[in-house]
């Protein structure tokens, strides 16, 4: 109702052409039927295929009038005021009779205050009709609107296979939860889609539906959507992280939190290369059932000017689109570097600063970083994120954790390997480098024609040179800034 009420508003104060930019065709042409009805105006409908038809009252064609010039003919000669649907005109801007035409119509406005309202996906305005026309944004479906629709689909579903559809209260909410930010029309269809597949709606069916959504926006590559999410069950360690994200976790999807609690936006994770930050980052992803998309510094920056921040701008607004979302920034220094000469680093981080303050929707952005010099000081100070955790090299119980999860992970028994041996000579070796070890054992074992033993991953463990010892200095550093100036996530 209040989309009527805001076109009505249009109407009343005389605007000769409005544009809307939605391929909802039959929505548009209903929304215009009802205001037709409401104030008591003709209404029509004219497309290059069919002609000019009445909408309300609905009639058969009423005029031919298939060219662009002959319809804006027909109005001009209507002496009575009039709706019109106009659904492929933006087509004959560049035919000067037709631009002609339409000043023509706006400059009778206020003898005769005809409205046309021009319907398409994208419309582009020349300058001599700006001052005559206002855009109308069709509002997209809410979660409410979209729990109506898996009704109707469900139903439908139902009268013709003669058998109701099997559905889990908590995949419809997330299902719908998922699907805000897309037009009704391709909302249904991917309901209808994971209906008929089975007859039924699961938690198995949100992944492709998340990809066909993130598929549907277009993306071309800044902003890549990452399927392989994980668990936070599946990350050893980090308990002070899990027990902030689990605290949180109901608060962030609730479409109304309680009286005093804000949504949280986000997390910085900074800690030693191979500790386990970007695990961490897609366990919040899975841990939450969000879809997990990826901004990429490197495929956003462009030679000319200006571009790299639009990259910037439309990758933040398709994170909108795609909220409730988890976006996660990779090395989020390498792409805020600091320039002397206001170069595109700079206008980066403004413009992502920017969004950070102003945003509404529910995108929580986990950043993370390994170089906390490179760092710029505007993105650290309180209140930019709302916690900054410190990922350190994992303790002794985390990394046997470690040791069981990579065995595990390659279908071997972690019941035959000595796990609590294996942590205790890996003193100062990160995640990433314990996974190697294991790679690297398996490999040996393999080539000897072996079974994989604890002996086997041991002597990889002591032929490896942890970053901690290569470049002990740095990660001392590293510590001992984080120390007083963050969280740890261990």
């Amino acid at each position: 109702m209040a989309e009527i009420e805001d076109l009505e508003l249009l109407i009343a104060t005389r605007t000769p052409l409005i544009l809307v930019e939605t391929l909802e065709t039959a929505r548009v042409e209903e929304m215009f039927r009802r205001l037709a009805q409401r104030i008591g105006r003709p209404s029509f409908r004219w497309a290059l295929a069919t002609g000019l038809q009445a909408l309300e009252p609905p009639t058969e064609i009423v005029a031919k009038c298939q060219k662009p010039v002959d319809v804006l003919q027909q109005v001009l000669r209507t002496p009575a005021a009039a709706l019109y649907l106009l659904l492929d005109l933006q087509r004959a801007f560049e035919d000067p009779v037709v631009l002609s035409q339409l000043q023509e119509i706006a400059a009778r406005n206020d003898q005769v205050p005809h409205t046309l309202a021009l319907l398409g996906a994208e419309i582009s305005v020349p300058n001599e009709l700006r001052p005559f026309t206002a855009r109308f944004e069709i509002a997209l479906p809410s979660q409410q609107d979209l729990e109506e629709i898996v009704k109707q689909e469900a139903a439908e579903w139902g009268k013709q296979n003669q058998k109701r559809v099997q559905a889990q209260a908590s995949a419809v909410a997330a299902l719908t939860r998922n699907l805000v930010g897309l037009p009704a029309n391709e909302a249904r269809r991917l309901i209808r889609a994971a209906i008929h597949d089975d007859g039924a709606i699961h938690d198995s069916d949100l992944p492709s539906i998340i990809e066909a959504k993130y598929k549907l926006l277009g993306q071309d590559g800044v902003l890549s959507f990452e399927l392989n999410t994980t668990r936070l069950a599946d990350v050893a360690g980090l308990g002070n992280l899990k027990r902030w994200l689990q605290a949180r976790q109901d608060i962030f999807l609730s479409d109304s939190p309680p009286a005093g609690l804000d949504p949280p936006k986000g997390l910085l994770l900074l800690g030693v290369q191979g500790g386990g930050k970007s695990l961490a980052a897609k366990a919040v992803a899975g841990a939450w059932g969000l879809p997990l998309l990826r901004l990429d510094f490197a495929t956003l920056y462009n030679k000319y000017y200006g571009e790299t921040e639009r990259n910037l701008r439309e990758s933040l607004k398709t994170a909108g689109l795609m909220s409730p979302c988890v976006l996660w920034i990779d090395e989020i220094e390498k792409g805020l570097a600091t320039d002397t000469d206001g170069g595109p680093g700079k206008r980066i981080l403004g413009t992502l600063l920017t969004w950070m303050a102003e945003r509404k929707n529910k995108v929580f952005l986990v950043a993370t970083a390994n170089d906390i010099e490179a760092l710029p000081p505007e993105l650290l100070r309180k209140g930019r994120f709302d916690e900054i955790f410190f990922v350190d090299l994992p303790s002794e119980a985390s990394r046997k954790d470690v040791f069981a999860i990579h065995l595990k992970k390659r279908g071997l028994d972690v019941a035959k390997f000595d796990c609590a041996a294996l942590a205790a000579c890996s003193q100062g070796f990160s995640g990433a480098e314990i996974e190697q070890a294991v790679v690297s054992a398996l490999y040996s074992a393999h080539a000897r024609k072996e079974e994989l033993t604890t002996d086997f991953v041991k002597t990889e463990i002591g032929a490896t040179k942890p970053l901690s010892v290569i470049m002990a200095e740095r990660v001392a550093y590293l510590r001992a800034w984080a120390g007083t100036r963050t969280v740890p996530a261990e």
